[in-house]
């Protein structure tokens, strides 16, 4: 007796990655890289009022707007979430993460502990993984070397950094970003991302 197994079509659906941890840990450069390695994601472009940085592009890292033009995507509701960081406000624009799950990608964002926090209450089945430097005391020489906090904030940011790292509850996975190591980080978020692909329950992401 011969037996037909019929076969089994998996179903893959968009993941919406959300990529957080303390100031100075390295996430846009991580992002950056992931960009270089060619990965097919969308990244989100997060909206901003701080001012831009030596060589920031708008667009490309933020886009940096008014007071009044973020008040009123606040308003419209046009933001997926949004938060005071360090006196300036940031937000993630709902529209970007729609167009690129209706084109069936998937979408990476990279915001605060603040934020991911707010995700995680208004989309559960997001998948969270915190950047995480291989020491308080690398996190610190970080901050120091790229120069662009007064002493003051920059004891703030380090005092931030040490109350999120009780918020790790709210993480699914944990990548350490050690120093002259992008390349090992990149590999190990997507291997995250390949493992949940291979989820026989998929998140399903609805906004």
């Amino acid at each position: 007796m011969s037996y037909k197994i019929e076969p089994y079509n998996h179903r893959e659906t968009p993941l919406l990655v959300v990529i957080s941890g303390p100031s100075g840990v390295g996430k846009d450069m991580t992002l950056s890289r992931l960009k270089e390695l060619g990965q097919m994601f969308h990244f989100v472009v997060t909206a901003t009022t701080r001012p831009k940085r030596l060589g920031e592009v708008n667009g490309v890292d933020y886009f940096f707007i008014s007071m009044s033009e973020f008040a009123g995507m606040i308003e419209q509701g046009e933001l997926l979430e949004y938060a005071v960081v360090y006196g300036d406000y940031k937000g993630i624009p709902k529209a970007q993460v729609r167009e690129a799950f209706d084109s069936g990608k998937d979408v990476i964002m990279r915001i605060d502990v603040q934020g991911a926090q707010t995700i995680r209450r208004l989309v559960p089945e997001a998948l969270f993984i915190y950047l995480s430097a291989e020491s308080e005391e690398a996190l610190v020489k970080r901050l120091r070397e790229r120069k662009t906090e007064p002493e003051d904030q920059l004891k703030m940011r380090i005092a931030t950094a040490r109350e999120e790292l009780k918020r790790l509850d709210l993480f699914d996975y944990v990548v350490i970003n050690a120093d002259n190591q992008l390349d090992e980080t990149c590999e190990k978020i997507m291997a995250i991302i390949v493992a949940e692909k291979c989820r026989v329950n998929q998140r399903e992401i609805t906004l």
